[in-house]
């Protein structure tokens, strides 16, 4: 039973003594309403669902209450996306002075740009009211998953701890402290993730006299003892935080409780706290030492930054065996996320237990180090090139050190005799600090080529050395110190002292010029090199953000086909991500294709991009067959060509041709997600469903983040008729937009039509909002069986041109309406029957 506060009017659980907003002690739980209190307060506005606030912000729900005011969910119209909303109260909003401060915190808090730190957008005033507009989290809090699971795994502890640890070094790096660190600020979300929230009273420790001397601020369970004493507080204020919610991660309890706020402030100050083994023996020694070093009342005696306990935990991650993986049984778990009218509670509450064992194990395997992906004998002259480190005092270039590594795997891919893993599995190692022999052998190559860059003004130090993985000796080793202008020279010429130290010979074109300068526009090349970073992270928003950077290369340098090639790579990310209709973004695609190959007929990436669109949207099998075979051609090891040509044969019924593809796009690229997810798939459509399943759980155990692992897996265990297995797998991510077409099929095959025709209406009813494929509704439909309503939505599909109709001579999901002579008419207009 939650409680509501009777000063911020938020929800807290039944367990918790003070509010975990605004620190207000709470009326003990009563089996009545609540008394009212005869407080004068202002009304807080209240939104309506479905209503438009601000002329751009689309209401989809209510979040919560806090001291501040209310916390919606909303869709900005503006930049396509929701966000979170948070209305602050009247009586809040009416001082200057605070608005003023809520100003400057909104600036400092987007300084932080980490992916452990929810982004904070904004913060404006419109229909006399003030409000502030930040990243929305799909997920739950921490608190939450406590007080339903009890302490957590040694692994979920670990891994979130690790990533709170992450995102706070960031933050303190620029001068930026929490100041109310607890874990209902910290939101885990749909793939393991921590995401810290809500510097809402976060400081820069630069600027001094924003808070009135001898005012607290804090939450008293999660506060240090300089808070509880309203003393000036610097960043170890949030160690000592971090503490608090290790110790309650370890213990399903706070250190310190009271009955009053001053009470619990007092002990933080003067008492001593228990060592947590003492409630939960299972705990590692270490641990222990960590949680009470972070403790420590005196803060010159605590860890100095939260690198330092970052590095404690991994030391205690690194030294447990996968055996000892022990996952308590847990309460369940509600996610927060729902769509408009649709209440994924109701849903879940049957099985939500499974969700939380599934999130553990998500958060545990995170760090742990992963199997090795299938592998033989590494080939005699093989190079695995690590994404570059940045060295720049402002850590901003990352893109720049991500481009030279990608630049580098692109033209050593092209020499020939040389094996070169993909970009994806190169970079998969990409900050955890793995032995380089660890990599190489784990990449199956024989030497690992690592460097790094810094920027200083207009000068470009890189240094870059390889590595043989035998023994770990340096082959060669040199250092560029150059203008930024000189960028191109230093890769080609270390691509060529590559070359030269594995004793390959050069043919043909090759000697000309190994890395082939596209542009000679130092600045069209850095945007496009900024394009391809964010283009490189596959979400919907990071997609859009590189269309941007692509279409700003090509402004300053029109000439330039590799960032035209590139912007059409986007476009179809976004279509076979079911982001945005296909008519949306394939025509796009193809004309920034065609356009790359007007300028270079041999350019692979533009042939691959026009292969997709030919597949996919205009499903033009023969014309797609030729772009793919083309790119195949010049570039015989991309990994994406193969991938995706393994669709095509698929597609046209050459099975044997399909699965040979994919198992090499695999070979190519090991540790790329996609495509070791998609080898199950193939299995999949070719109807050997116990390879599929194999297949996939070896991709689970690889990639545990990687969510469509899951609904692959329901897939195929729904045509094998585990209905009760799928459904398992795909609860965890009921609230996610990929996974809700394939809930209500599974409910429609398993006999609970009710839950599938709720989700179904839903789905068909918010199609306005957000993009459910047509394919997908019609597969419902066959589910319930109503083969007039599946044929009615393989209409409108037809008339979309949705993605999913190039498999459908294979999608064994419509397989009941295959005796139809209206499927076989279907099939005709798609091109898959003469």
């Amino acid at each position: 039973m939650a409680i509501k506060c009777p000063t911020c009017h938020s929800d807290n659980h039944e367990a918790v003594k003070f509010c975990g907003e605004c620190g207000t002690q709470l009326p003990a739980p009563q089996n009545h309403p609540p008394v009212m209190t005869e407080t004068l307060q202002t009304p807080v506005r209240e939104l309506a669902t479905g209503a438009t606030f601000a002329g751009r912000y689309q209401i989809i729900e209510e979040l919560g209450r806090g001291g501040m005011g209310r916390v919606y969910k909303a869709f900005d119209t503006k930049i396509k996306e929701k966000v979170a909303l948070k209305l602050i109260k009247p009586e809040v909003a009416s001082d200057k002075e605070t608005i003023e401060r809520f100003s400057n915190e909104i600036r400092l808090a987007r300084r932080i740009g980490h992916r452990n730190v929810c982004k904070m957008f904004d913060i404006g005033e419109a229909e006399e009211a003030h409000f502030i507009t930040m990243e929305y989290v799909h997920g739950e809090d921490l608190k939450s998953m406590i007080h339903m699971s009890g302490s957590l795994s040694l692994g979920m502890l670990l891994s979130v701890g690790k990533q709170i640890c992450d995102g706070l070094a960031e933050a303190h790096s620029l001068g930026v402290i929490h100041r109310d660190l607890k874990p209902q600020n910290i939101m885990i979300d749909k793939n393991g993730n921590a995401k810290i929230m809500d510097f809402g009273i976060a400081r820069s420790v630069k600027d001094k006299g924003i808070t009135g001397a001898g005012v607290m601020i804090g939450t008293p369970e999660y506060m240090s003892p300089e808070q509880a004493e309203a003393k000036e507080v610097d960043h170890r204020s949030d160690i000592y935080s971090l503490g608090v919610i290790l110790y309650e991660m370890a213990t399903s309890r706070v250190p310190f409780s009271g009955e009053t706020a001053l009470s619990i402030a007092m002990k933080h100050k003067g008492e001593v706290p228990k060592n947590p083994k003492q409630f939960n023996p299972h705990i590692p020694d270490d641990l222990s030492g960590i949680i009470l070093k972070c403790l420590e009342k005196d803060r010159t005696k605590r860890y100095q930054n939260a690198s330092d306990v970052r590095s404690e935990l991994e030391k205690i991650g690194k030294g447990i065996p996968t055996t000892d993986r022990v996952i308590p049984e847990v309460k369940p778990l509600t996610s927060r996320e729902i769509t408009v009218k649709f209440s994924i509670r109701k849903l879940l509450a049957p099985v939500l237990i499974v969700a939380v064992i599934v999130l553990a194990a998500v958060a545990y395997w995170l760090f742990i180090p992963k199997k090795q992906a299938p592998s033989t004998v590494a080939p005699k002259r093989s190079i695995a090139v690590l994404p570059f480190v940045d060295l720049s005092p402002a850590k901003e270039h990352e893109y720049l050190c991500d481009g030279i590594a990608e630049t580098l795997i692109n033209a050593l891919s092209r020499v020939k005799d040389l094996h070169v893993p993909g970009r994806t599995s190169a970079f998969s190692f990409k900050g955890k600090g793995e032995d380089i022999r660890e990599i190489g052998q784990k990449l199956n190559v024989e030497t690992v080529l690592e460097g790094s860059v810094q920027v200083s003004g207009d000068r470009l130090r890189v240094t870059a050395r390889l590595m043989n993985v035998d023994d770990g000796y340096q082959l060669w080793s040199d250092n560029y110190d150059q203008k930024n202008d000189e960028i191109l020279s230093i890769q080609d010429d270390i691509a060529r002292k590559i070359v030269d130290v594995l004793e390959i010979k050069l043919l043909g074109k090759e000697q000309t010029q190994l890395v082939k300068h596209y542009t000679e526009n130092r600045e069209a090349y850095s945007l496009y090199l900024k394009g391809r970073y964010y283009w490189n992270k596959r979400e919907k928003d990071d997609n859009l953000k590189s269309i941007e950077y692509f279409q700003e290369a090509v402004n300053k340098d029109p000439s330039y086909a590799l960032s035209y090639s590139s912007m059409g790579m986007a476009y179809v990310t976004l279509g076979t991500n079911l982001f945005f209709p296909s008519n949306e973004v394939f025509p796009r695609a193809k004309k920034a294709a065609q356009k790359a190959l007007e300028i270079d007929p041999n350019l692979d990436e533009a042939h691959i991009v026009l292969a997709a669109e030919l597949m996919w949207y205009e499903f033009d099998f023969p014309g797609a067959e030729k772009e793919f075979k083309k790119a195949i051609d010049l570039s015989p090891r991309n990994a994406d060509a193969h991938h995706w040509h393994a669709f095509l044969s698929m597609y046209s019924g050459r099975t044997e041709e399909a699965i040979k593809e994919i198992l090499l796009a695999r070979d190519l690229d090991p540790f790329a997600p996609r495509k070791n997810t998609d080898v199950g798939q193939i299995f999949f459509l070719s109807g050997d469903y116990p390879r599929a399943v194999e297949e996939l759980k070896k991709s689970i155990e690889l990639f545990p983040e990687h969510s469509s692992n899951y609904v692959r897996i329901a897939e195929v265990y729904l045509q094998m008729g585990k209905y009760r297995d799928a459904i398992q797998s795909i609860l965890p991510f009921a609230g996610q937009q990929d996974f809700v077409p394939t809930l209500a099929y599974a409910y429609a095959l398993s006999g609970e039509k009710a839950k599938a025709q709720e989700i179904l209406g839903n789905i068909i009813g918010n199609r306005g909002l957000k993009y459910f494929s047509a394919v997908q509704i019609a597969r419902i439909y066959v589910g319930l069986g109503d083969k007039m309503q599946a044929f009615y939505w393989l209409g409108i599909a037809l008339a979309e041109a949705d993605i999913i109709l190039a498999g459908l001579k294979v999608f064994p999901a419509l397989d009941p309406l295959r005796s139809d002579p209206r499927f076989t008419e279907l099939l005709r207009k798609v091109g898959l029957e003469k």
